[in-house]
Formats: structure tokens, sequence, C-alpha cells
């Protein structure tokens, strides 16, 4: 049986990495086969789902719903912003290190953002990196900085092991960012400078149609203007089904053709000029007065993966997509057959309904403000945030549990009409419960059957030959490699068990292996599909893969390397 459990564990990952299904699907129909197969007690299963550490997870990320209303966080980022690079960086960098520490790191990353892309002295590209590497810097350092550390802490309290304290992960974290805050601003200054460039390769893709009235039709391209457009690229023509590219300035349009641009969302104006020329189904002048907003589409996004045409969005989301981009890459094909991506950013022209549609906060990172939820008062902010922080003080010197904390808050914050219990609903971290409901139900089967035996044995033959060290090393380069190729809370929900088999197989004691998962979890420096910000960051950012690892490796390695010793000093095997 515990040969049956690693290969489930292992069509577990091979699953997560090499196909489209969610992590939170994944988890929960293992688990469910655990439990048809009694590998996992009924009773243990659902206690799972009520994890205390984990409804802490649910009421922390309930409350940061509210606190991202505050308009001091986009004061705050307009302040950061200097004329000088240097300065800039510098602000942010702290300053998002500092707020990551008690806040939610998306909220953090989320705010910031605005203000960086509205501002115009400094390429955002030379500043969207070093943002997020920071807010994932700040989270390692308390409790409640990341999600990781709520649900290694969640799985650590299942095993009938210590709780950890708000500030247990501060003496290894806070060192271990400074240095790695101290690396960013260096390597900083080879990031890309993508400053409103107008080449081939441009921010956005957008489509629009010929109408069959036009008078353009019948005309070539160079007759009806359309090589020299003002910001914008004719890239592509589709007619008939049939893609023509390049397009070259003899060619004749035709009724229904489908032509195909690069530009910037400022440029899309430009195309008001041209006569029977629709967007989205709509005369490109009445489009132009509809409200427009860029959209950075989520890690959890329920439209990733499928086209616009298969989910129809506009029914959806009372809004059209008018242009896509995808980092710095370029697309090609018809904007409604192209599958959105996570991580793509979406320029949409919304109606009235858009804003109040529930599914908008679950697929949408938004980088505008205008519609966006209603933000809370200078006092209504002021109260909040300090209930928060008190929320936090109480907590660390154990004067009020966490959870009881954030239960008293939120309560007030719904009394007050600060937050409403339709919000509440439509940020409820659903898939986030069933991940971790499932891996803990998942790591008992592991623990209890055979598998954890196999684990053991394994390491005592192979590595306690050479040091309990080496062991510990290996599980945390083991969690670092999982959270570069799935999620990262997925990540640590794999590696934890292991880590407690391997800590029991020594006979050590098991937190440094723990805090090995929460950091190795944490260090997502290469690839910015596995981290959320990062991907908040990367098309805005106008980012290649390659700027990420470029940027990534050494505060990786330096990442790494502090972890792995400072770790064992802080807290000893033995």
């Amino acid at each position: 049986m515990g040969i049956i459990v690693l290969l489930s564990i292992a069509t577990l990952l091979i699953t997560l990495v090499k196909t489209s299904i969610r992590p939170a699907t994944a988890f929960t129909v293992l688990a469910a086969i655990y439990l048809l197969f009694d590998l996992v007690p009924i009773n243990t299963f659902l206690q799972g789902y009520t994890n205390s550490a984990l409804a802490t997870l649910v009421l922390l990320i309930l409350i940061s719903g509210v606190l991202e209303k505050s308009p001091l966080f986009h004061r705050m980022a307009e302040f950061l912003l200097h004329r000088s690079e240097a300065q800039s960086r510098l602000r942010i960098v702290t300053s998002s290190a500092l707020l990551s520490a008690f806040l939610n790191n998306t909220a953090v990353v989320s705010s910031l953002l605005n203000s960086i892309m509205r501002q115009r002295h400094v390429a955002p590209s030379r500043l969207l990196i070093p943002l997020s590497y920071a807010s994932v810097l700040g989270g390692i350092t308390t409790l409640v900085g990341t999600s990781t550390n709520l649900v290694v802490n969640s799985f650590a309290v299942n095993a009938g092991l210590e709780e950890f304290s708000m500030f247990s992960f501060a003496w290894v974290g806070i060192p271990v960012a400074l240095l790695c805050l101290a690396g960013i601003l260096l390597i900083s200054h080879f990031l890309p400078n993508h400053q409103q460039e107008i080449t081939e390769e441009q921010s956005y893709f957008l489509t629009a149609e010929l109408d069959k009235d036009s008078p353009m039709v019948g005309h070539d391209i160079e007759t009806n203007q359309l090589r020299k457009l003002d910001g914008l690229f004719l890239l592509e023509l589709e007619r008939q089904g049939k893609l023509i590219s390049p397009v070259h300035p003899d060619e004749v349009l035709a009724a229904g053709d489908i032509l195909i641009f690069t530009g910037e969302i400022t440029k899309v104006q430009t195309l008001q000029r041209f006569p029977g020329l629709s967007v989205l189904g709509e005369r490109v002048d009445d489009l132009m007065g509809s409200n427009l907003l860029e959209a950075v589409v989520t890690s959890d996004a329920d439209i990733a993966n499928s086209t616009l045409q298969e989910i129809d969005f506009r029914a959806m989301f009372d809004a059209g997509v008018v242009g896509i981009r995808r980092g710095n890459k370029r697309l090609q094909g018809q904007l409604g057959r192209i599958p959105i991506r996570v991580g793509d950013c979406l320029l949409l022209a919304v109606g009235h309904d858009f804003s109040n549609n529930r599914a908008v906060d679950r697929n949408f990172h938004l980088l505008s403000e205008r519609s966006q939820s209603a933000q809370l008062s200078l006092t209504a902010s002021i109260i909040v945030i300090g209930g928060f922080l008190t929320t936090i003080v109480a907590s660390g010197i154990g004067l009020l549990p966490l959870f009881k904390g954030l239960l008293l808050l939120l309560g007030i914050c719904l009394v007050s009409g600060l937050t409403t219990t339709t919000e509440l609903r439509n940020r409820f971290p659903f898939e986030l419960v069933m991940v971790i409901g499932s891996a803990l139900a998942i790591a008992y089967g592991v623990e209890h059957s055979a598998a954890a035996g196999l684990i053991a044995d394994f390491f005592k033959e192979y590595v306690s030959s050479v040091d309990v060290y080496i062991a510990f090393i290996s599980i945390f380069f083991l969690t670092l490699l999982l959270t570069e190729t799935v999620t990262n809370n997925a990540a640590a929900a794999l590696a934890f068990p292991i880590a407690l088999s391997i800590a029991n197989s020594f006979d050590a004691d098991p937190t440094p292996f723990i805090l090995a998962v929460a950091y190795g979890a944490s260090a997502c420096f290469l690839i910015p599909f596995g981290y959320q910000t990062h991907l908040m960051v990367f098309s805005p950012g106008r980012y290649r893969v390659s700027d990420f690892i470029q940027a990534g490796l050494p505060i990786s390695v330096l990442y790494s390397v502090s972890v792995l010793i400072l770790t064992p000093i802080v807290f000893p095997f033995f």
C-alpha cells in the first residue's frame, strides 16, 4: 500500500505540472480516493477543512479585502514615487517589504502597481520585478506575511506539533530578507527598460472587423492609410478563416476582413478616424466612449485556458476585450480564438454592471481605479488599519489569539458597514480551502500508511550515513523545485509530509525541516508563473520569462544560501 500511496503522490505532481487541471480539483480528487479506500477516516477528512490555522488564513484573506479599499495605500504609493529611479526603487522595495510582513502581498502589489503604471518618470519594467520580489521577502518574516506560512502552520497543528507564533519566522526571515533586499537593489540596474517603445512587438494585441458598408472596402492598405498609424501597427489580416501575414501595402480590403493590430492602450483611439471599422461588434466611435480599463488575469481565474468565444466573455462580465497583452510576447490569430492565460493583461471596455459582478475579483487584478469597489473614508481607513495592527500586536504578545482577534475585527467591519456579506462571499478563498483541506487528508494518508516508513527507510539508508544537514538541504530544494513548477501552497502541501517523515527518521526536531518547507515554498524568484505577485507584474512590465530568470537567479542563490546557513543555527536539529 505504501508504494501505491507514493505513486499517487507522484501522479498528483505530474498532473499539476503537465496538465491544466486546477490544484483544487487534483488535491480534492486524491483526498476523496484516500477516503474511499479507508486511508483517511471520515472524521479526519472533515477536520482538515475546519483546521484552526486554515480558518485563521481565511479570516486574514477576508480582512485583507477590507483593507484593500483604503485610499491610504494609493496615497502612500504616489508619495513613494520619485523622479529619481534609484530613490523610487529604494522606497518601493523597503515599503512593500514592510507592508507585506503583515498584509496580503497581492493587496500590497496591487495598490502600488496602479501608481507605478500611471507615472511617467521611470519605466515600470525597472520597478515591478523589485516590487514583486520585495513583497515575497517581506512575507517570510511573520506568520501572517504570506499564506504559505499559515498553510505550513495548519499542517503543523494538524500533526499535533506546537503552533508557530506571530514572529517565529522572523529570526531567520528578517536577516534573509535584508540580505536579499540589498541584492535586489543591486541587480535592478540590469533590468530591461521598456519605456514607451513603439515597435512591432507592442504591448497590446487587438482586432477590428471591417463592416460591409465601409468606404475602405475595395481599396488597398496604402490607400486606406493603414501603414503609418500613431502608436498602432497593422500586424496581420484574417479573411474567411485564412491568415494573411505579413500584410503588404497593395493588399485590397474586403468586407468582413479582420484587421489585427498591436499597440498601446492610449493609442486605441487612433482607430476612430477609420469609417466602418468595428471592435467587439461596435463602431469604434461608440466604443471610445466606453469605460476602458486594464485588468490582469489572476492565478485562480475561472476564464484561464478558455477563449473569449467559449466563455461568452461579454455576457459573463458585461465587458468586452479590446486588446490582450502577454508579457512582451506577440500573439497571433484572431483575438476571440486565443486562449486566455494566467497573467495576461486585458484591455476592457466595461459596462455599468462590471463593478458589481461577483466574478471580477476572482478573475482579475484591476490596474485602473475607476471600476474598483467603493473606497473607505479616511476615518474608516484609520479604524480598520488601526484595528488590524492592534490585532497583530495582541496576537504577538499573547494577549489575544489571532483567530479571535480577526473574527472580532471582521464582525466590527460587518456591523459598521465597512464590508458586506456579498463582498465576503466574493472574496472567500474556496479553492485555497479545498487545496489545504484535501492536502491535510493526503498528509494523514502518507503519514499513517507504509509510505512514511518507505521515505524514512530511504533516508536512513542513503542519507543518514552522511548527515542530517544533507537531509535538511534536500527537503529545502525539493520544496523550492516544487514551488517553481506548481504553486507555492501546493508545494508546501506536497513537501510537508515528506519533511515530517524525514525529521522523524533522524529523531530530529521537526521545526527546522518544517521551516525549510515554509522558506522553500516562498523561494519563487525564477519563473513568473509560480507566484501570484509575479503574474500581476509580468504583463504590465512587458517582461519576458528570461527577465525573471536573469534577475531572480542571483536572488534565489542568495536566499537559499542564507536560509540554509541560518535556519539550523537558530533552530538546531537536536
